[in-house]
């Protein structure tokens, strides 16, 4: 199962300033729902809030510290770790996951995870949330794609 960082950036690396997303790239989440539909998604709980609803044609899977933590909607799981998340995913024999933020989640995550499909917003803003630093001496991008408002880069591991 390939597990796969997706993620939109500023170009100073924010990714959220007070639980939301500081612009609005109509193009940028037609990208992402392009690209994660028919798989499961993987996200923290204040990323779940956020979006307040599952998102339609994928399975929404919440990391929470809280275990007596549920949700009244159809086609959510929580489980209390992302190691239980993806251990779930292997056994559902899913072909990829998404893992999807926030910003702790992502940090958990790049140690293990096969790609990263990054968008770079073409602007900086203001914002308390980062995206972790990617290292080069790791990960190689392996191909762009250029928009208006942003650039898709795809990165494997060296």
């Amino acid at each position: 199962m390939k597990k796969i960082i997706i993620a939109a950036t500023a170009q100073n690396g924010v990714i959220g300033n007070s639980g939301k997303i500081p612009w609005h790239s109509s193009t940028e989440f037609k990208h992402f729902k392009q690209t994660t539909i028919g798989f499961p998604i993987i996200m923290g709980r204040k990323t779940f809030e956020s979006i307040r609803k599952p998102l339609p044609g994928r399975l929404s899977i919440i990391i929470s510290r809280n275990p007596e933590l549920s949700y009244e909607f159809e086609n959510v799981v929580v489980f209390t770790s992302l190691e239980k998340a993806i251990h779930y995913c292997e056994t559902e024999k899913y072909e990829k996951v998404f893992i999807i933020g926030g910003g702790e989640i992502y940090k958990q995550s790049l140690k293990f995870v096969d790609e990263l499909i990054i968008s770079i917003m073409k602007l900086e803003v203001e914002g308390d949330t980062f995206f972790p630093k990617i290292d080069k001496n790791i990960w190689e991008v392996t191909d762009k794609k250029e928009f208006d408002e942003f650039t898709v880069c795809y990165y494997s591991r060296i």
